[in-house]
């Protein structure tokens, strides 16, 4: 079956669009035709859909490969089976089949229409209607397929839109949303991702409008939407456009100090580790500690993300209040290096929000922090039992005095500077 064309998708752009995903690396692998081979019988049909077809066009990295069938999942199962495949039902009521392939897996799903939603969940039929199928996607460039050929199939001319940027609803963008209200979120994370230009003012008034459904989803599915939009290109950007809808308050409980974070992603160029979301959310949010905490909360962040933002926003402080620079070692000790680093970039960025620009001192401390040995406090409690002081609390006091004096003399003093100190010199 050959392309299939819309309005707005032009026989050459598509030409050009062919050319590119027969080019696709994934798409020549013998596992994936492996997939397609197993599938397409019988007059059944198999074409790789969205996030892939999309990056490709777009030129992005392709991380998995999801695949729409007319086959049904128990068909799927016994074909990939008899193929030599290892087919897995991981969401076989919904019609999902993952098929594990020269050891990669890909979602194999059949075509549906939903007929009947309650807010994510959905009464599902099976189809074989491609169209039908991609009107229930949820954006017009997601709506993209490709057959084991390499040949583009657009059911609702979603081409022209994914070539030039645009981030737009499928059909009614208020009824989109209210078949799954995550999709709030995925509008400004897709945008952020792969956007450009303003953003569609028919889907930003729907999410405007829909935006109290966000207070019905669980905070682990806005958290890892989160996740991901914060790492995306044009993140800035969209949580603006968030900020500016009341939608960033709704989903995080709280402010945010979108300058700041602007500022933030400025140094993108300097620094990759702007993009992490630990050290994107305490900029934008966390005017106190409380905040580090809320946010964890809230975003059901994981106990290592919690504690990178606790000590993220601990270092912002310390060098908000220093008197002055503080050495590179003073602060990898104090604060691990990746907390040192996210503290500088932090402040970094909250003096580019009010105007000023320490980027020859705060860059030459950065690349110290980067390369600077964190310093190991040489002695311990059993040197100084092993040379006669007593176990107890004295002996605590005694180690936190000589690690007071080994830091300030700029980690110089050695274990024997130490333990003569300390009236223990052997």
């Amino acid at each position: 079956m050959g392309c299939l064309f819309r309005a707005g998708t032009n026989k050459a752009m598509t030409t050009t669009a062919d050319q590119i995903l027969q080019q696709a690396d994934w798409l020549k692998t013998p596992g994936i035709q492996a997939v397609f081979a197993a599938i397409g019988q019988d007059g059944d049909e198999a074409r790789v859909v969205g996030g892939a077809v999309r990056n490709t066009l777009l030129g992005h990295p392709v991380p998995d490969v999801d695949i729409a069938t007319t086959a049904s999942p128990q068909t799927v199962m016994e074909r990939a089976l008899a193929a030599g495949l290892k087919p897995v039902g991981t969401g076989i009521d919904h019609g999902t089949v993952t098929v594990v392939s020269n050891g990669y897996p890909y979602e194999v799903t059949t075509l549906r229409e939903d007929v009947e939603t309650f807010g994510r969940q959905a009464r599902v039929v099976f189809g074989r209607n491609w169209t039908r199928d991609a009107e229930r996607r949820d954006f017009t460039l997601n709506a993209l397929y490709v057959d084991c050929d390499g040949r583009l199939h657009d059911p609702l001319g979603g081409l022209d839109d994914c070539l030039n940027r645009r981030v737009r609803f499928i059909g009614e963008p208020d009824k989109r949303i209210q078949e799954d209200y995550l999709r709030i979120l995925r509008f400004f994370r897709i945008y952020a991702a792969y956007g450009a230009g303003e953003m569609d003012a028919d889907g930003l008034g729907a999410c405007l409008r829909q935006r109290d459904g966000l207070r019905h989803l669980s905070a682990e599915r806005i958290g890892h939407e989160m996740r991901r939009l914060l790492r995306a290109p044009l993140a800035g950007s969209a949580l603006k456009m968030m900020n500016d809808c009341g939608l960033w308050e709704i989903a995080t409980g709280g402010l945010a100090r979108i300058d700041d974070y602007l500022a933030l992603r400025s140094l993108e160029a300097t620094a990759s580790d702007v993009t992490d979301p630990e050290l994107g959310l305490v900029v934008l949010a966390g005017f106190v500690r409380e905040d580090v905490e809320r946010v964890s909360d809230r975003l059901r962040l994981s106990n290592a993300e919690r504690d990178r933002m606790r000590t993220a926003w601990a270092a912002m402080k310390c060098l908000r209040q220093a008197d002055g620079l503080p050495e590179a070692e003073h602060l990898v000790y104090q604060f691990g290096r990746q907390g040192a680093v996210d503290g500088l970039l932090g402040r970094w960025a909250g003096l580019r929000a009010q105007g000023s620009d320490p980027t020859e001192i705060f860059g030459g401390l950065l690349e110290r922090l980067r390369e600077v040995a964190v310093p190991e406090f040489p002695v311990k409690g059993a040197d100084l039992i092993a040379a006669g002081h007593s176990p107890g609390r004295a002996l605590g006091d005694s180690l936190k005095a000589l690690e007071a004096d080994w830091r300030d003399s700029g980690f110089s003093l050695s274990k024997q500077d130490l333990l003569t100190r300390a009236g223990a010199a052997t």
